[in-house]
């Protein structure tokens, strides 16, 4: 990842130290893991000092709070936004998870520091960022439901059903690299079909 790539990561974050910092931030904690990347790591993986990393961030947890924050916004913001411009809930849950999968295997570095460092956060910031995973999972159980109720979905649980969809995404994180076969949207695009059948939508 380059810096230039963390205007487009966290546009809003002032000013462009910061976001450095988060880009750097993301970088060591995806190479050591949260608990063994030290303050030192981030500043110098930034071309900062240490103490220019407290100017921005009191400390390694507030940094970790930030990048897990602004990701998940980002993935609420993703899949209300294809909520708002479809009504079809099969055409919901494709587009929802081609652009859910999309994303995870376009920003996998940053999604795997987003998704699978969260735990390290302390309570009151965890419970900040839990919040907003409760409601990317109801959003995509609302969509299901609808789907239940117009009878192109066939599961025993929506709220079950949710979490699998949403774990197949997340875990693309874990694995994808550039090496990979399908490019991002490719990938979404497979996923999407996957889910559909795991819903029991009949496809033509």
């Amino acid at each position: 990842m380059t810096m230039s790539l963390s205007a487009e990561l966290w546009p809003d974050v002032q000013p462009e130290t910061a976001r450095r910092l988060m880009l750097a931030g993301v970088e060591s904690f995806a190479r050591r893991g949260y608990h063994a990347t030290t303050t030192r790591d981030i500043a110098s993986a930034a071309g900062m000092s240490p103490a220019a990393l407290y100017v921005h961030f009191p400390s390694k947890a507030a940094l970790l709070f930030a990048i897990s924050k602004y990701g998940h916004e980002q993935t609420l913001a993703l899949v209300e936004s294809v909520v708002a411009r479809e009504t079809d809930p099969v055409e919901r849950i494709r587009l929802l998870v081609e652009d859910f999968v999309a994303w995870h295997a376009r920003r996998h570095t940053v999604a795997r520091v987003v998704q699978y460092e969260l735990h390290a956060l302390p309570d009151e910031e965890f419970e900040v960022v839990a919040k907003l995973r409760r409601r990317i999972e109801q959003v995509v159980r609302e969509v299901i439901t609808e789907g239940m109720n117009a009878g192109v979905f066939h599961v025993g649980d929506p709220h079950t059903a949710a979490r699998a969809v949403l774990s197949l995404g997340v875990d693309v994180a874990r694995w994808y690299t550039e090496r990979a076969r399908q490019t991002p949207k490719q990938l979404g695009q497979e996923y999407s079909e996957l889910v559909l059948r795991m819903l029991g939508t009949k496809l033509s």
